[in-house]
């Protein structure tokens, strides 16, 4: 905990305050949920005297109010229906919860049937005026994201069901409250963050950062309560235990290594990734004063929330510290914030872990990529038009100048013909889209062309040098290949910018322009992503594991996937299915298991060939500081948790999703057949990388050159394709001059 607490002095006034409005909203005596003594037991006044110490007294009561809302919802929800499994009964008290948060107040609110519906709209009406439309979307979002993700808590509790960890961390944000809690800090501290930055990534990593710190916390003082007692599922060390196999304590051991490297994350995301992101989009100083308010409110609520967990009986089983009535002083050691003095819990695992992430020493010897025998349950149909495709991509790679001599390279080469034909990118798209006519086959088999020829292009041109500068300037160029209209493109100076305008107006043509925005924005999120890697490079610095799992999917081009996906689909599909949970769930589970089954393949190719940080065993073996087997057994083992959720979500989640949504029989066809897409895309992976010349050390030793004519190996000798658009795995050694570094 880097931060001190402090304690704001309008502790009182809000106590006082907040237990006349929870009584006046009915949530004591007589709502069968709490009564008196269970809210000054809990001192959520406490609580946000602790995580908003700088804050008014009117606008600490109001936070207060607030949270003693969402507790008792928490708690109501838990009697109502999830101890009786009331599915049914919990999404029909879920679905009228919006009708009381109206963008515009003039709207009103329905009549109110219990407590919590009472609160909320009581809350909204007090909060709202003072703050703009935008952050009332936000917040109304981020509120229905606490409340409806309760269905799958009640969900997994059905199912006897532990989440996997990236699942866990994913869809513990939405039900616990963290994002929505960055939002009351907007509130509270009287600063907004400017909407023109607020989907940003660095604004999006200090949330969700924040988010997970504030739940993985939250998790280790909660284990016994929420396992003993409420028979949960959904709780860190619980997670950990049942995915590593270990005890309780090696679990609790390592969610709080990683809610530590969730806090180092924050403090590097404020530090390099903000300060830039302000300068680019020209805030202006208030608004840049007001982003740094919101950032200090963040860090005062980590160490809030830390002590009020000290103090809480919530959370304490009978142990909780005395709860303190008076303002922090530096002089009481003791008091709040000063854990961090007693070196008894100082131990080295904190300042180790941040070492080993920044002093990796790359191009390590490691021999050939070890690979296990993968879960793959689905099997690979090829395309009948692959040889077509093959020739068309060599003939395309050709007239875009991607395997002709580059001047950035001084001359160099970064592809060949030969290395085109051993890359076989038609085999993957052959694999993907077994169904594909030999057009679209072709099209396809160009995207992953340019995709992964870009991801190699960047950190050989850009890398070696750290010039960051000129890769941002490379990549807003790019942009200007993709016009939404009518608008001329410039001249295209290099193959990646020629490649990009040719695929653009072969795919965006036929299209309307939501789909060309659609489209225009995945390839950006993708392109984006290359310049977090070498931002990362440039600071020798192993990512933060769900930084990497998050990042990796961008990497990787799954955006430009889904969404070409999506537009093949039409419109009859309605857009709040594919923002569902189970959907986005669908979607993540099987790109991860591609991109770490890319990461193992891999791994000789990027750590030892590369010296590259981007590889998900590596981000495990530093976590864990572990081996490079141990490391590879826990990266296998999450594939396959994966891959199991991706089973779990289309035999279970769907079905009931269709039912909720009450979707037509033609759109629940779409959907399962995009279920199906899903498949074929992770077994044609797999195919491709099971015989792919790409990471055998005889490929990655080979130098490419002027040479011409290279024949192609036959069709059964080199399968498929990279592991997808942008794959950051997918990256050939650096050159200088057309030589491996």
């Amino acid at each position: 905990m880097p931060y001190p607490a402090r304690l704001n002095p309008n502790l009182e006034e809000a106590r006082t305050h907040t237990k006349q409005w929870a009584r006046d909203m009915g949530m004591l005596e007589g709502s069968g949920i709490w009564d008196e003594h269970d809210l000054e037991s809990h001192d959520y006044a406490l609580l946000c005297a602790y995580t908003h110490p700088d804050t008014t007294g009117p606008k600490l009561s109001l936070v207060t109010d607030w949270y003693v809302w969402v507790f008792f919802f928490d708690d109501h929800f838990l009697e109502t229906f999830k101890r009786s499994q009331d599915r049914a009964g919990g999404k029909a008290y879920l679905d009228r919860l919006p009708e009381f948060m109206p963008m515009d107040l003039a709207a009103g609110f329905p009549e109110p049937t219990n407590p919590v519906e009472a609160g909320l709209a009581d809350l909204w009406a007090r909060t709202v005026p003072s703050m703009s439309l935008a952050w009332r979307t936000r917040f109304a979002e981020s509120t229905a994201n606490l409340l409806n993700e309760s269905l799958w808590e009640l969900s997994n509790i059905n199912a006897d069901r532990v989440p996997n960890p990236v699942e866990y961390i994913e869809m513990r944000r939405k039900v616990g409250g963290a994002p929505w809690s960055a939002g009351l800090v907007e509130f509270a501290v009287g600063a907004e963050v400017p909407d023109v930055i607020a989907d940003s990534r660095p604004m999006r990593v200090l949330r969700d950062s924040f988010a997970d710190g504030v739940h993985l916390r939250n998790d280790l003082f909660s284990y016994q309560r929420e396992t003993e007692e409420e028979g949960e599922f959904s709780n860190g060390v619980l997670v950990l235990e049942k995915f590593l196999h270990c005890t309780t304590q090696e679990a609790a051991d390592s969610v709080n290594d990683l809610l530590t490297s969730r806090l180092q994350q924050f403090e590097n995301t404020a530090l390099t990734e903000v300060p830039p992101l302000l300068l680019e989009k020209g805030i202006d100083p208030k608004s840049c004063a007001d982003v740094m308010a919101y950032v200090k409110g963040l860090q005062d609520w980590q160490s809030g929330g830390h002590e009020w967990h000290m103090r809480s009986s919530r959370y304490m089983n009978g142990g909780a510290a005395p709860a303190a009535a008076t303002r922090w002083s530096p002089f009481a050691i003791g008091g709040p914030g000063t854990s961090a003095a007693d070196l008894r819990l100082t131990t080295g695992r904190v300042g180790a872990g941040r070492v080993r992430a920044f002093t990796h020493v790359p191009h390590q010897r490691v021999g050939p990529s070890r690979l296990p025998a993968f879960h793959m349950p689905f099997p690979t149909t090829l395309n009948p038009h692959l040889p077509t495709a093959r020739r068309a991509t060599v003939a395309w790679g050709h007239r875009m100048g991607m395997l002709e001599p580059l001047p950035e390279l001084l001359g160099g080469h970064l592809w060949d013909e030969h290395k085109l034909h051993a890359f076989d990118f038609p085999l993957c798209a052959a694999g993907i889209n077994p169904d594909a006519p030999p057009e679209a086959l072709d099209l396809a088999s160009q995207w992953l062309t340019w995709g992964t020829y870009g991801d190699d292009y960047f950190p050989v041109v850009f890398g070696r040098t750290r010039d960051l500068a000129g890769a941002k300037a490379c990549n807003d160029r790019l942009s200007a290949f993709m016009p939404i209209g009518a608008s001329a493109t410039p001249p295209p100076a290099t193959p990646l910018e020629r490649g990009l305008a040719d695929l653009w107006a072969r795919t965006a043509g036929p299209m309307t322009t939501e789909n060309r925005q659609a489209l225009r924005t995945s390839v950006e999120v993708m392109t984006e992503s290359w310049l977090w890697e070498l931002a990362n490079q440039a600071q020798n610095r192993i990512p933060d594991p769900v930084d990497y799992i998050e990042m990796r999917r961008r990497t990787f081009g799954a955006d430009l996937t889904m969404a070409l996906c999506r537009i093949q689909h039409g419109r009859r599909v309605p857009p709040e299915v594919y923002a569902s949970g189970p959907i986005r769930s669908l979607e993540n589970s099987a790109v991860d298991y591609a991109c770490l089954l890319n990461d193992v393949f891999s791994y000789q190719k990027e750590i030892e060939f590369e010296g590259e940080v981007h590889n998900g065993i590596l981000v495990v073996q530093n976590f864990f500081n572990c081996d490079y087997p141990t490391g590879l057994g826990i990266v296998h083992d999450l594939m396959t948790s994966r891959m199991k959720q991706f089973q779990h979500v289309a035999a279970h989640e769907l079905p009931v999703l269709y039912d909720d949504l009450k979707l037509t029989a033609d759109v629940r066809r779409i959907l399962d057949g995009y279920v199906r897409e899903l498949q074929n895309w992770m077994a044609g992976i797999l195919t491709w990388h099971q015989g792919c010349h790409r990471y055998q050390e005889s490929e990655l030793r080979y130098r490419p050159g002027p040479r011409t004519g290279v024949s192609a190996p036959g069709v059964g000798a080199v399968p498929a394709g990279p592991t997808g658009l942008g794959t950051s795995a997918a990256r050939l050694p650096l050159l200088t001059s057309g030589r491996p570094r």
